[in-house]
């Protein structure tokens, strides 16, 4: 009989890897508290610190980018609409009598 790896939920894995940040409690005792070996704890901490950098740098980048390129988007369709307009005033007036 083979012996299964623990499966943790995402949120136990943030709760750990939250209190390994902070600091309050060494990794040994993190690891007795939780049941999780001290290398995993280690693991969860850096990819929850990767991922909160990934996070800020994402977070200010893409809504400069998406700003900039809606405005360029918007342009561009006022642009259209002002050209079909004009087109329809010189041939609606080619109707008139």
């Amino acid at each position: 009989m083979t012996k299964r790896a623990k499966q943790y939920s995402s949120e136990e894995k943030t709760k750990v890897a939250i209190e390994a940040i902070k600091a309050e409690l060494t990794i040994a005792q993190i690891s007795s508290k939780y049941g999780v070996h001290a290398t995993q704890i280690n693991k969860w901490k850096q990819e929850a610190l990767q991922s909160m950098v990934a996070g800020f740098k994402s977070k200010s980048k893409a809504p400069d980018n998406t700003k900039d390129e809606l405005i360029k988007n918007l342009y561009e369709q006022i642009g259209q609409l002002t050209v079909e307009r004009d087109w329809i005033k010189k041939k609606s007036s080619l109707f008139v009598v």
